[in-house]
């Protein structure tokens, strides 16, 4: 994986061409011996030769200004793009009616010079953080491809796309976890914005009070590349600060619960190396952090105020995992969930005042390394508890309307484990200013 700044360099230069780029995800895309047949659910290679073309075209003119100009990009099964169905990994929307127009976040990325490669496989209707799906295939964990294991989801095919090169970075959404959980398991980057500064519009929604729209890539750099295209800004790159003139707190309480031998030797170690580096960390409580699990009701309310139509039309063409999760809100009075929204806006309020004084919160990104798909194929047992450990701590951090960035802290060769670095809303450039310090400090580790 190569940084897009980069490759951005080196296509300003001449040295390589977005239709080059753009032919070898392609190839990996229909290598028979890969994952590209999961990975993606759709896949246009006329038009996204087409438009490498007119990026080309562009920097031969001298025009390429453009912030991700002759980048192939993959977008989300949940992103509309005009003239297409937008499935969001399901088989029940397959006739439905082809978007009339781009997404809002696809139009800026087209605006930006990025190479629309194809639209990415992903949990059913984003409601999972183990990324598997019966209807198109769950793609492999680029770790141990011999005992193929879960990506993580619901971002699945987002992550994969780019640890296997079928892009060079790729566009999610995080409602729980979906971005930052298959980052931290594949061993990339992934970074979920505070929600408002991205635009939901032509985006299928899961739950629309935690949804939120970021980038997987190779590094924090990326992540602020896409972010700022995103969010509709200027790029500016990260003003970089020693380690030691931040204050960490390091997350308490049921975040550190039941980690797997690899999740806390790896964490340990990350803690370890950033205090050698000079960083200052320090424990933080937050009382109100075991009232947090709410927001598992707050998303099944929200998911089937949407589904709850055509789960009556349809429901025996969804994946009965995802049914069921979503059928948990079916119940829920509206006095209760008014109920749950009060008390989210306390909880946001009172770690307001925990995290005051910190530049960054840090926790696992996920209690568990990525088990092997047919474990959890097994029973639904095994899938429930997984997919309640996968999405335990990420979770958090949509519940208080905040940012959250998933770095890798293992060995190389080790299994993948994510470091995330958090805060609450609106503190998304301290947090990638943070997020930049501890990668570089961690380059060490990571190449042991």
């Amino acid at each position: 994986m190569q940084p897009i700044g980069t490759t951005l360099q080196q296509l300003r230069a001449g040295l390589t061409t977005s239709r080059a780029l753009t032919e070898a995800c392609l190839a990996r895309i229909a290598d028979p011996a890969g994952e590209g047949a999961r990975v993606y659910t759709r896949v246009d290679a006329e038009a996204a030769l087409a438009q490498a073309d007119a990026a080309d075209a562009l920097l031969r003119a001298g025009n390429g200004d453009k912030p991700l100009l002759g980048l192939p990009i993959s977008v989300k099964d949940l992103f509309d793009v005009k003239g297409e169905v937008t499935t969001a990994g399901s088989v029940v929307l397959k006739d439905a009616v082809p978007a009339a127009q781009d997404a809002v976040i696809v139009q800026r990325l087209r605006s930006a010079g990025a190479v629309i490669v194809g639209r990415t496989n992903m949990t059913e209707f984003a409601y999972s953080g183990l990324g598997l799906n019966p209807h198109y295939g769950t793609p492999a964990n680029p770790w141990d491809r011999a005992t193929r294991r879960i990506p993580g989801g619901s971002s699945s095919g987002a992550a994969v796309s780019v640890t296997d090169g079928m892009a060079s970075s790729a566009i999610g959404t995080d409602t729980g976890g979906s971005v930052r959980v298959p980052s931290a398991l594949c061993g990339i980057t992934g970074f979920k914005p505070t929600a408002r500064r991205v635009p939901m519009q032509g985006t299928l929604p899961l739950a629309t009070s935690l949804d939120s729209i970021g980038p997987l890539a190779a590094t924090v750099d990326c992540c602020v590349r896409l972010d700022a295209v995103l969010a509709g800004e200027v790029y500016a790159a990260i003003e970089e600060q020693p380690l030691s003139s931040f204050r960490l707190g390091v997350l308490q309480g049921y975040v550190l619960d039941g980690l797997d031998d690899a999740v806390t030797h790896a964490f340990q170690q990350a803690l370890a190396t950033l205090q050698q580096a000079g960083a200052t960390t320090e424990p933080v409580h937050f009382d109100a952090l075991a009232r947090i699990p709410m927001s598992n009701q707050t998303a099944a309310t929200e998911a089937f105020t949407w589904h709850r139509n055509l789960l009556e039309r349809a429901g025996s063409g969804y994946d009965p995992h995802v049914s069921k999760r979503i059928l948990q809100g079916r119940g829920v009075l509206a006095a209760d969930y008014l109920d749950l929204l009060q008390a989210r806006r306390e909880i946001i309020a009172a770690a307001a005042v925990a995290f005051a004084g910190f530049d960054a919160i840090l926790l696992p990104t996920t209690p568990r390394i990525a088990p092997p798909i047919a474990d959890l194929e097994a029973t639904d047992d095994a899938y429930f508890d997984a997919n309640g450990a996968m999405l335990r701590n990420a979770s958090i951090f949509n519940f208080l309307d905040g940012c959250g960035l998933s770095v890798p802290c293992h060995r190389e060769g080790e299994a993948p484990v994510g470091l995330m670095i958090a805060g609450i809303h609106g503190t998304d450039r301290r947090v990638l200013q943070v997020g930049t310090a501890i990668e570089t400090a961690l380059i060490p580790l990571r190449s042991v």
